[in-house]
């Protein structure tokens, strides 16, 4: 008798609970229980978002943003109408402040919701609902806000708060970072760790919606989202100095691209194609005697690297005299 007392119970707890919260657990409403940050680089404009949480994809549901307007994480029992209902708010006008009260004022959720907006000129605006599970809780500073729900302990967002702040100076996505990296180190979502994110916008609006994001990265699934995630941060600016040395080539800046191509190869040694592009660009600036030794490390590591080579000559893409060519498929 007393089990079968405790079953209704429990089942007339979970009705009770499921139908308080009939307007928040929707299929395209994830739980995003995590923390985050939104925050702004005043120097450069630049707006990021950062967040991370033991759910899939948490970067699909959390992270908002627009160059030019501004960011927002929404999270906890997730609303994700706020990241782009938020972001047309700050396009009208509004401040982050002005933006949060509208989009919570009719939200029949509003005591499981956490979100945090950010815009263009740097103000900031979070809740956290009175029904966050806890540990639940978010700081607002100069130019960022940190959220966190569902924590360990409760020191995991002031964790986050100081990180930021006392890295001033460094670049935004790497101060964001090193903010999840703190939480996690406090010990972060009591649930443990699956998913995490990372999206730069500039400050600037520009007309090339394709062009929004300056980073935009995901780790969807993963036993360690946060290593994952600034090892593809760390392959997001080696490629930044590849495009940079690229860009160098085309003005006739050898001794710039070289630089360049040289910073990205040091990050990441072992990665065939950076060496393969310096070859090239060796190559065709007359120092072919330069690059064949790049070209044959790259050729011993994978032989379809020489047949692209003949493949760019036709095209003006290797501008080699046929006498050169020749000794470089020769190798």
């Amino acid at each position: 008798m007393k089990r079968l007392t405790t079953i209704l119970f429990s089942t007339l707890l979970f009705v009770t609970c499921l139908s308080a919260t009939a307007q928040v657990f929707k299929t395209d409403a994830p739980l995003a229980h995590t923390y985050s940050i939104v925050a702004r680089d005043a120097k450069t404009g630049e707006m990021a978002v950062g967040v991370q949480s033991h759910w899939f994809s948490v970067g699909t549901s959390v992270s908002w943003g627009e160059a030019g307007v501004g960011v927002v994480a929404t999270q906890s029992f997730t609303n994700k109408s706020f990241g782009l209902r938020g972001l047309a708010l700050l396009k009208e006008g509004k401040t982050a402040e002005e933006a949060l009260k509208i989009l919570l004022s009719d939200d029949e959720g509003e005591a499981v919701r956490q979100v945090a907006i950010l815009d263009v000129n740097g103000n900031v605006a979070a809740h956290t609902g009175s029904s966050c599970i806890q540990f639940a809780g978010d700081i607002q500073g100069v130019n960022y806000s940190v959220q966190a729900n569902m924590m360990l302990k409760d020191t995991v967002w002031p964790a986050m708060a100081k990180a930021f702040e006392d890295s001033e100076g460094k670049p935004l996505a790497e101060r964001v970072l090193l903010a999840l990296e703190a939480a996690e180190n406090e010990g972060g979502d009591i649930r443990g760790k699956q998913s995490a994110a990372l999206m730069v916008v500039n400050g600037e609006q520009s007309n090339e919606p394709w062009n929004n994001y300056k980073i935009n990265l995901r780790v969807d699934d993963s036993s360690a989202p946060l290593p994952e995630l600034r090892r593809l941060y760390n392959v997001h600016v080696a490629y930044e100095h590849m495009n940079a040395g690229d860009l160098a080539v085309e003005k006739g800046d050898m001794a710039g691209a070289l630089q360049e191509y040289g910073a990205a190869e040091q990050m990441f040694p072992k990665n065939i194609e950076m060496k393969y592009w310096k070859a090239i660009a060796l190559a065709n600036n007359g120092r072919v005697e330069e690059a064949m030794p790049i070209f044959k490390q790259v050729f011993n590591a994978d032989k379809n690297w020489k047949t692209l080579s003949e493949r760019l000559v036709p095209i003006g893409f290797l501008t080699v005299t046929d006498e050169q060519l020749k000794a470089i498929l020769k190798l």
